[in-house]
C-alpha cells in the first residue's frame, strides 16, 4: 500500500440515519487521516427508513466542521468504492463485543477484496457506545424523542418521514 493510500480513509455505512456516535468516530477519527471520505451507501436489501439522498445530505450537514471530511453516496461493493477513491483505509465503529464477530467477518472478506486496504476499528465515547441506529428508527418511529441522540436535522428528518409514511 503506497503512502498516498494511507492518507484516505473511508468510513462506510448507510447511516439510516447518523447518530451522535457516528459523529463521534468522525470526530475522531478525521484528523488521523488527510482525506476522510463517508460512505453512505444505498444497501436496498436493508430497506433503508430515509432515502439515499437524504441521508447523504444530513451526514453532509452533521460533519461539516469538518473541512477534510467529503460524503458520497455509493452503491454496489464497497471494496469497488474504495478503490474507486483511492483509500488505504477502511474505519469501522465498534460499539460492543457483539459487534466485533459480525465486524471480523466484514473486515477478513474485504482483505480478500481488496487486500491493499487495512481496516481501522475505533470505539465510540462511552456515552454513545448504545446508540445505534436501528434503536433510535424505532423510538423515534414511536413518537419517542431521539434528540440526544442525533444531530438536530436528523432528529426533524426522522419525525417528518414518520408523518409522511403515516398519512
Amino acid at each position: 500500500m503506497t503512502a498516498a493510500r494511507n492518507r484516505i480513509a473511508v468510513y462506510p455505512g448507510t447511516f439510516d440515519p447518523i447518530t451522535n456516535g457516528h459523529v463521534d468516530l468522525v470526530d475522531r477519527a478525521a484528523p488521523l487521516f488527510e482525506r476522510m471520505i463517508i460512505g453512505v451507501a444505498e444497501s436496498p436489501g436493508k430497506g433503508p427508513a430515509l432515502p439515499l439522498e437524504l441521508r447523504v445530505r444530513l451526514v453532509r450537514e452533521a460533519v461539516a466542521h469538518h473541512a477534510n471530511v467529503e460524503v458520497r453516496g455509493f452503491s454496489g461493493l464497497l471494496a469497488h468504492f474504495a478503490a474507486e477513491v483511492g483509500a488505504g483505509v477502511l474505519m469501522r465503529g465498534l460499539r460492543a463485543v457483539s459487534d466485533f464477530e459480525y465486524e471480523f467477518q466484514l473486515a477478513s472478506m474485504n482483505r480478500h477484496l481488496i487486500p491493499d486496504v487495512e481496516t481501522l476499528f475505533l470505539t465510540p465515547a462511552e456515552q454513545y457506545g448504545f446508540i445505534s441506529s436501528s434503536l433510535v428508527r424505532e423510538i423515534s418511529r414511536l413518537g419517542g424523542d431521539v434528540s440526544g441522540f442525533v444531530p438536530p436535522a436528523v432528529a426533524s428528518a426522522l419525525q417528518a418521514q414518520w408523518q409522511r409514511t403515516a398519512g
